[in-house]
């Protein structure tokens, strides 16, 4: 049997158990991959200090994220189309952030709905929310995760325009998938996949789904999508859904100080530094470049969060020391997703959970809540 204990052997795996155009949705960029690319060379240059002769028989990870309990300083990121990673895969992702004591984030591209996770998962979770041209389509939505009693709102801030993903331009990708000679050949060699996949509650965006006239047309639902993104939006809008959201209310796309600030000013509770995984402004800095100046900028006025390249416990640690509450993983969370479903999401957050405290009793450390720039060796 095959051991499997990192998140490069996850990644191996899903590769092999999913269609071409999904393992590269997952794990590719935008245009040339710069910024891609910069998020992990960045976090992998980061030096730590390692430290001896330090107490280190109980080291404590618990911390809180937006005001929630959790065991570890690390929350699942929303991730579009999850639910075609394997079969109804929102609610796998949640069933296994709930067993871990960290908190999942739903997607508003979701395959399974806020009700299905809601109805299936035993613990509450945060929902994602894009603002689109439909705002009638937004206060809905929102109306549905305050039904759901999700206690966060993650609002994505970095998506009015989108980035070109090129490969995914190449691969036909397709909400279902759409068959092709060419993908046809590549779901025959995956049988595993296809046949949960057919045995899935949902294969189309389960909180879209509904809210169109003939929504059951796959069709209409991906056209749909693709015109409401919104270039219009601005922090008037981020004003508006602060007033329809009494829970925490976190800002998801903040690279700049200055955009830090004004998140602040609008009400924001906690903000992610996030570059959308190098998936939208290729040339951007990678986030843990951005995290210092961010944290400067906030000045402890709200949280500060962390994604881009997380594929380790160490590079959660790295996170802390330059600043983060914690962090945030999406192509973690679904090499594991793709790999083995549930159990496989469970493995990969173990992996990061172990890294994080080998790496935290090697450089001294006993407590993430207390974790600061003096673990760096560059300070």
């Amino acid at each position: 049997m095959r051991v499997l204990n990192s998140i490069g052997d996850l990644r191996e795996v899903a590769r092999r158990r999913v269609p071409r155009a999904l393992f590269d949705y997952l794990d590719r960029g935008s245009y040339d991959e710069l910024t891609l690319r910069r998020n992990r060379a960045d976090l992998e240059a980061v030096r730590l200090r390692q430290r001896v002769m330090v107490d280190v028989s109980s080291i404590a990870t618990a911390t809180t994220l937006a005001g929630q309990p959790c065991s570890m300083p690390l929350a699942i990121a929303p991730t579009g189309l999850t639910g075609l990673f394997h079969r109804d895969g929102e609610i796998c992702g949640a069933r296994a952030a709930a067993a871990a004591g960290i908190p999942f984030c739903l997607s508003t591209l979701s395959i399974g709905s806020i009700e299905d996770v809601r109805a299936a998962s035993g613990a509450p979770f945060w929902f994602q929310l894009y603002l689109m041209r439909d705002r009638g389509f937004n206060e809905e939505l929102i109306g549905r995760a305050r039904a759901a009693q999700c206690p966060v709102l993650v609002l994505t801030l970095d998506l009015q325009v989108q980035g070109e993903r090129r490969r995914d331009a190449k691969n036909g990708l397709a909400v279902p998938p759409r068959l092709t000679l060419r993908n046809a050949l590549d779901i025959a060699a995956r049988p595993a996949w296809a046949l949960g996949m057919l045995r899935a509650k949902r294969r189309n965006f389960g909180n879209i789904v509904g809210h169109l006239p003939d929504s059951q047309g796959a069709r209409n639902v991906s056209v749909w999508i693709s015109g409401q993104f919104d270039p219009s939006v601005n922090w008037q809008d981020v004003a508006w859904v602060r007033s329809l959201w009494p829970g925490k209310l976190v800002l998801k796309g903040v690279l700049d100080p200055d955009d830090a600030r004004r998140a602040a000013d609008a009400g924001a509770d906690a903000v992610v530094v996030s570059n959308h995984g190098g998936r939208q402004l290729d040339g951007a800095p990678s986030t843990i470049a951005a995290l210092p100046s961010v944290v400067d900028a906030l000045r402890g006025r709200c949280e500060v969060l962390f994604d881009g390249g997380v594929m380790g416990g160490q590079d959660i640690l790295k996170a802390l020391a330059h600043g983060a509450r914690g962090c945030l993983i999406g192509k973690a969370f679904l090499y594991g997703l793709a790999a083995g479903g549930e159990a496989g999401v469970a493995r990969a957050l173990s992996v990061l959970r172990g890294e994080l405290e080998v790496s935290m009793a090697l450089t001294g450390a006993t407590d993430a809540q207390k974790v600061d720039g003096s673990l760096l060796w560059d300070r």
